[in-house]
């Protein structure tokens, strides 16, 4: 399978096809994955990336850049809207209650003593950090962070996500002469990159539970 996948990405199709295709299937999938946060949306922006490097277009980085950035704005305004409506609703919603269940109530709490001292670099700082997004915004909407003041502060954070990603992907089409072999890489960096934090607190967790049993 794993060989299939690697002739695939090998056989890129010629630039204007990938153009042609790749840019409104790089903004569906961002936003997409800016809505339902299981789409690994910064490999996929990385992976655009390295293609655009090898291409002969002088504007197919920026391009990329601008989609991916609108992409994610996009998508996390009709998340958060969707969260709204179901703080302002007396019995909820399922937007809501998906957003509270991905967090832990140590990590809304932290991210509300963050978000009470500063509100714009939380925001942008949360879309830079793996898994950061989401307690972030979670706090915002129980705070009744109006949308307008959110989407201020989302769009410098979607802005710098994507320049961010995108700078790992250029890197990746810098290494190697070939696409595939950028994309790969620059794949494999970016999902190393999200499994950081989770096994950072996962390490944290059992440092606390040895203190419990030795104090107890």
């Amino acid at each position: 399978m794993s060989g299939g996948l690697l002739a695939a990405v090998r056989d890129l199709p010629p630039e204007s096809t990938q153009q042609a295709v790749g840019y409104p299937s790089l903004f569906l999938l961002v936003s997409l994955g800016a809505l339902v946060p299981v789409v690994p949306t910064g490999a996929i922006v990385s992976s655009a990336a390295v293609v655009a490097f090898h291409q002969s277009s002088p504007f197919s980085l920026l391009f990329v850049f601008l989609v991916a950035s609108a992409a994610a704005f996009l998508g996390d305004l009709a998340l958060y809207w969707l969260g709204q409506r179901g703080v302002r609703s007396r019995n909820g919603s399922r937007w809501l209650g998906a957003l509270r269940s991905r967090v832990t109530p140590d990590r809304l709490a932290h991210a509300q003593e963050r978000l009470d001292s500063h509100q714009v670099s939380v925001l942008v700082l949360s879309r830079l950090v793996p898994a950061g997004r989401i307690p972030v915004m979670l706090a915002c909407l129980l705070a009744r962070m109006p949308l307008r003041r959110f989407a201020r502060g989302d769009a410098a954070a979607c802005l710098a996500w994507a320049a961010t990603y995108q700078l790992i992907g250029i890197l990746g089409g810098s290494l190697f002469p070939e696409p595939w072999q950028g994309v790969v890489a620059a794949v494999g960096l970016t999902l190393l990159i999200s499994a950081v934090p989770a096994l950072w607190r996962r390490l944290r967790g059992d440092g606390r539970d040895a203190l419990r049993h030795e104090d107890a």
